[in-house]
């Protein structure tokens, strides 16, 4: 048996209120985590949530769409992976989701690493008011269990996506 062309290695879902077969990085929001780029994460349950949320935000139905991702050609990308939520993580986040300096994520194809969701934003917006260090926001995100994202951030990087389906 001859092998596919595609190896998969990781199953990805990006939640939403509508079927994406072609991603428009012009229509993925700027100052989000990793700046504007195409999210996905490898946990369906939070996949759901979001494409519950979207739903009601804009109107429509949650949907979960499906990709492929052959995980064995990233290294023809420029990559950069936080394995956890240090303080390199929560300055890059802050960075990218400021209007007010460059964003480093522009330098990169893909970012992977943890998700500054609703639960931290209440340590971040302490920091950003100078009511706690670095040092403290830091280590109060040790004790909050965060989940994954994979930000898609130019076409190169998309390529290495297929879609599959919808949940």
């Amino acid at each position: 048996m001859l092998k596919e062309w595609w190896s998969v290695e990781m199953i990805l879902y990006h939640g939403s209120n509508c079927d994406i077969d072609k991603v428009d990085l012009l229509k993925c929001k700027p100052y989000k985590d990793f700046g504007q780029s195409f999210y996905l994460t490898t946990l369906v349950s939070q996949a759901k949530e979001m494409a519950q949320k979207v739903a009601e935000r804009f109107d429509g139905n949650p949907i979960v769409n499906v990709f492929e991702f052959d995980e064995g050609l990233q290294s023809s990308l420029n990559v950069k992976n936080f394995e956890s939520a240090n303080r390199e993580w929560a300055e890059f986040v802050m960075a990218n989701r400021s209007r007010n300096v460059d964003h480093p994520a522009n330098m990169f194809d893909l970012i992977i690493g943890p998700v500054a969701n609703d639960d931290i934003a209440t340590l971040f917006r302490t920091f950003s008011n100078g009511i706690i260090s670095i040092e403290d926001l830091v280590n109060g995100l040790s004790y909050r269990k965060l989940n994954n994202q994979y930000a898609f951030r130019t076409l190169r990087a998309l390529s290495l996506l297929r879609k599959t389906g919808t949940l």
